[in-house]
């Protein structure tokens, strides 16, 4: 038994090389207000490895797992009185390697993600002979697939303490589960050969990362959901609602189906829209379920409620969620929101390096208990309590009275069964204009026998039921091509025009899910189709354009190129050049001369455009996808397009070179931020001009851009119009602590600035240009003299010196908007 001092670990004078083998001293790490971190132990990583999981027993004692090795029994020092010890045991019991860990019901579940003890697979450990030691170790269920770090995570308990929920990442295929409320007819539904990149992942098809229901002796099992990414670890809230933490693949920065970090509500039957590469699905088709909160890059870890700890009421209430790489906890502070939620994010815990692994609030004491470790850094544990005054009661908070969450619930229960009440039960909320309400309905509907509905759902004159309709009876068709010309013709019905917003993507994204699931149409049907839909293009609606330009390129229109187009150059964030790209990259006709070149000239643009480590993999894809449609003949027509080399320089996302305009200040500006925003400013072009500063390549603002820098679409219900101006115009006044950057000096007196964004043993890789977020310096920590917080903003000043004044009215007015074209304040 190892028992170390508390007051030894606490040297805030030491050299940051002397604490190399030491976690972040707690002076070092960012807390909120009121909030008091000490670090309790750091691991020695020789003999302890790095922990990765954490749970505690029936005595209050901690029980962590080396991501490589045993387990550790951990008992924290008294909160009051003296310091005391911190006393650490490595447990006797021949186990660990462990990412999940839970104790329960007498029992140590762990969830194991490599190939040590039986492989990877649930656990059980049981003390059978009552000496305080575990002794026998039982598999209750094996996992397939291969080893890896997108493998088993988390094990929670049911609020009832009958039943396990298990998470899985995307490289453990579900291991045939007993039932599934999950329809199990999942399929990759893109029109499009993917786009591979360096081809991580390639051969993973759906359902992708997945969770599920157990009993407490692991032997039936029940599929819950799908189509996450890598969820590491899950929580359930006062309501038995889950809730995950979820990645995407950060080779895929900069690409129009990246997904930044998300918060997840692990709804029953739900899909989160994971395809492998290019496939993944955008949040704005229906038969996937949307975040509550975009996080932004990062690697998410651990994940827990504050439930039980000694904090003000907000705090008890929060999910708090780990960022691995970026060293961050936020808070996330959840709101019911008809049949889902939405949330708030706070930085709560910070420090660089920090890398947060997983959160425990201790039954014994009201403290919160956090680890950090992983992939073989210095690993340690700390401790939070509150400090800042009377922390007050919170007695389990009162459930909200939502019917509309009730409803949803009522129609989960015909989930993973047939019932002969189903249909009628659904119906009703088919057109709810509640997106978690719709989906549990279409679940429910898509679980009965297709005979008790189709025709009822291809005869709905409710526009909105339709769709939800329709799009269930597009996918449980199970390719029957007989039934596909019904669908197109109810689709058919529906009148475009009359559709607002959501309804009309879902629209779009039917028809695909017909071709999809039921084939290509014929000659004949293609031309009706053709007909039909290519009047519609384009409407004011970016998102929508591209699911509509694809459909009509897929069905061979050869007006589409003309339209379109000029769209590859003339759209203000990279990433929708890079979609019109992809997409026209497949059309055979409506080609000229002058187009092409046009399209190819883009390539020139791109090449100085930033992203991941896949990113000029996929650009080269497009581009030999799009040589591949063409003669000998056509490609030598533009021929010096073809041959040309592009020119290393900044990037430039608008078509027109930009030319500096003025040095404007806040005082010259602000005074037109009244008159100068009330019902006449120009929607379309403040979009361009959030592309032509740039502001795209690092920020997402209405579910499109960057995400190395602060999601900005709720900066109207946090900014007045003047501070928002402030912050453009001088970022270096206030940074924000979620995108701070980090100053390291080195042993030899040179610096790096930037922010880590992964870690491996004594390697920290530091990002350090926000519009290059895949070129990395690498730091060797055992190097670093001292570490502090940069001063200077990673967001370069001088943005607007670019744009007239009237520019920069449009781009205020697109921002305060939140992306709504219908805001009053655009000229109609």
């Amino acid at each position: 038994m190892k028992i170390i001092l508390l007051p030894l670990l606490l040297c805030a004078t030491a050299s940051f090389a002397q604490l190399a083998d030491q976690a972040t001293p707690a002076d070092k790490v960012k807390i909120a207000k009121g909030f008091k971190v000490e670090l309790l132990y750091s691991v020695p990583k020789e003999q302890e490895g790095s922990w990765v999981s954490m749970t505690q027993d029936d005595k209050g004692r901690l029980i962590c797992s080396d991501q490589y090795g045993a387990l550790y029994r951990i008992t924290p020092p008294a909160l009051r009185g003296s310091p005391g010890e911190t006393k650490v045991e490595k447990l006797s019991v021949d186990f660990g390697h462990c990412q999940g860990l839970l104790y329960h019901a007498g029992a140590l579940y762990g969830v194991v993600n490599d190939e040590a003890y039986q492989g990877r697979g649930l656990y059980r450990c049981k003390d059978t002979n009552g000496d305080d030691q575990f002794d026998k170790v039982e598999m209750l269920r094996s996992f397939p697939g291969k080893a890896g770090e997108h493998g088993p995570h988390g094990v929670i308990a049911s609020p009832d303490g009958q039943s396990l929920y298990v998470m899985c990442g995307n490289q453990t295929p579900e291991p045939s589960c007993e039932t599934s409320r999950v329809p199990r007819h999942w399929s990759e539904d893109q029109l499009y050969p993917m786009l591979l990149g360096r081809g991580f992942m390639r051969d993973v098809l759906a359902p992708g990362g997945w969770m599920a229901k157990t009993d407490l002796d692991g032997k039936k099992w029940e599929l819950v959901n799908t189509g996450t990414r890598n969820t590491y670890d899950i929580a359930m809230n006062r309501s038995g609602d889950i809730f995950g933490f979820d990645a995407d693949m950060e080779w895929d920065t900069g690409m129009p189906w990246y997904r930044p970090t998300r918060v997840c509500f692990m709804q029953s039957g739900g899909e989160f829209g994971w395809r492998t590469c290019s496939k993944k699905w955008p949040v704005r088709w229906e038969d996937s379920l949307p975040p509550v909160v975009d996080i932004g890059p990062g690697s998410p870890t651990g994940v827990a409620f504050g439930y039980g700890a000694k904090f003000p009421a907000k705090y008890q209430e929060a999910l708090y969620i780990c960022d691995w790489s970026y060293g961050k906890m936020y808070a996330v502070h959840l709101s019911p929101n008809g049949g889902g939620y939405t949330g708030v994010t706070e930085e709560f815990m910070s420090a660089s390096p920090l890398p947060l692994t997983d959160i425990e609030v201790s039954k014994k004491d009201g403290a919160m208990y956090v680890s950090v470790g992983g992939r073989k850094v210095q690993s340690g544990l700390y401790r939070v309590t509150y400090v800042g005054g009377d922390s007050g009661k919170n007695d389990a908070a009162a459930e909200s009275d939502n019917a509309t969450a009730k409803a949803r619930q009522e129609l989960e229960s015909y989930h993973a069964r047939q019932d002969a009440k189903a249909v009628e039960a659904a119906w009703p909320h088919l057109g709810s204009p509640d997106r978690n309400l719709r989906f549990a309905a279409r679940i429910a509907l898509e679980h009965q026998p297709i005979a008790s509905w189709k025709d009822k759902a291809l005869n709905e004159s409710n526009p909105r039921a339709a769709l939800t309709a329709l799009m269930a009876l597009a996918r449980s068709s199970g390719g029957d091509k007989a039934l596909q010309p019904q669908i197109i013709a109810a689709l058919n019905k529906i009148d475009f025009k009359a559709l607002k917003g959501l309804d009309r993507v879902t629209l779009i994204r039917d028809y695909m899910l017909a071709f999809t699931r039921m084939g290509e149409p014929d000659a004949a049907g293609k031309e009706e189709l053709i007909k039909h839909l290519a009047p519609l293009f384009p409407t004011n609606d970016p998102a929508l354009n591209r699911d509509l330009c694809e459909v009509l390129v897929y069905l061979g229109d050869s007006g589409i190129v003309a339209k379109a187009e000029p769209l590859v150059n003339g759209s203000p964030t990279q990433e929708e050049q890079i979609d019109y790209a992809r997409i026209l990259r497949f059309a055979k006709s409506g080609w000229t001369k002058e187009l092409r070149a046009d399209y190819f000239r883009w390539f020139l643009r791109a090449a100085n455009y930033k992203g991941g480590a896949s990113f000029d993999l996929f650009i080269g894809e497009i581009k030999q996808n799009a040589l591949s449609t063409m003669t000998e003949e056509e490609k030598l027509a533009i021929k010096d397009v073809l041959d040309a080399k592009p020119e290393a320089k900044a990037p430039s996302f608008s078509v027109k070179p930009m030319q500096f305009v003025k040095a404007w200040t806040l005082d010259e500006l602000s005074k037109s931020l009244g008159v100068g925003l009330e019902g006449n400013r120009n929607f379309a072009n403040g979009r361009n001009m959030f592309g032509a500063a740039t502001c795209f390549a690092c920020h997402r603002f209405n579910n499109e851009g960057g995400a190395v820098g602060p999601d900005l679409t709720s900066v109207a219900g946090k900014y007045s119009p003047r501070d928002l101006l402030e912050h453009i115009l001088e970022p270096s006044k206030e940074i924000s602590d979620q995108y701070g950057s980090t100053v390291f000096t080195m042993q030899d007196g040179s610096k790096v600035i930037g922010r880590i964004a992964n870690m491996k043993e004594n390697n920290m890789m530091v990002c350090t240009n926000m519009m290059d977020p895949n070129n990395f310096t690498n730091v060797d920590a055992r190097k670093v003299v001292k570490t502090e917080e940069s001063k200077i903003s990673m967001m370069p000043p001088g943005l607007l010196f670019m744009l007239k004044e009237d520019d920069i009215l449009d781009l205020m007015a697109y921002l305060l908007s939140k992306g709504n074209p219908e805001d009053p304040m655009f000229t109609k």
